[in-house]
């Protein structure tokens, strides 16, 4: 039994995070997250959310990327001041433009030549933003937008945060038809499930309790 589970069985607090600890799981899953959004835009696959929708607008507009998603999550940070309190909006919004950051960031410094494999960038880019969430999700952040959603339906209501997002990015891949082909589109799909069932199998609230 891990020390973790003693906490929780023996009713005591688990320890908190140091803020050693919190920037670094920062700049570990937001890396991850726009490396995953680097491959996604290089391969043109979309995912799901305000992300999908920065996608979207991006191939319709040839805006860049990182700057789409900053704004598109802007409205959702007074859902998470409401209910997530300040603490955590404020480490979202950190973690958002973070992810904006590097999004461009390794797009210039870490350049993909040539085209991408749609169905093996959609895998390992669904586990990399997966994992890159619930790194931030164990520090009490998210990447915006439905994630602030989820996040908060799965504490107010016990509903898994990984069967919520699935069933948005789905939604949001409807739209993909009107700009993607159909290996883009498979590719998406692929991604949308890899990231939701790492965010599914480890984001469980019985299993892990965020101190920050």
């Amino acid at each position: 039994m891990t020390s973790e589970s003693k906490c929780l069985e023996g009713g005591h607090n688990p320890l908190a995070h140091t803020w050693a600890e919190d920037l670094l799981a920062f700049l570990i899953g937001t890396s991850f997250i726009g490396l995953g959004m680097a491959m996604f835009a290089q391969a043109g696959l979309l995912t799901g959310g305000t992300a999908g929708i920065a996608f979207l607008l991006h191939y319709y507009s040839g805006a860049s990327f990182g700057w789409l998603f900053f704004i598109i999550n802007l409205p959702f940070y007074w859902l998470a001041l409401r209910q997530m309190g300040r603490a955590f909006t404020l480490r979202t919004f950190v973690a958002v433009g973070l992810v904006s950051l590097f999004s461009s960031l390794h797009r210039t410094l870490f350049p993909f030549a040539g085209s991408l494999n749609p169905y093996y960038t959609g895998l390992l880019g669904g586990l990399l933003i997966g994992m890159g969430v619930i790194a931030l999700f164990r520090h009490k952040a998210s990447v915006g937008g439905v994630n602030i959603l989820a996040l908060y339906v799965q504490q107010r209501y016990g509903l898994r945060a990984g069967k919520l997002q699935f069933g948005f990015d789905l939604l949001v891949m409807a739209g993909a038809l009107l700009v993607a082909g159909w290996p883009q589109l498979l590719g998406s799909l692929i991604g949308a499930a890899a990231m939701s069932l790492v965010i599914g199998f480890y984001h469980r609230p019985d299993r892990y309790i965020a101190q920050s």
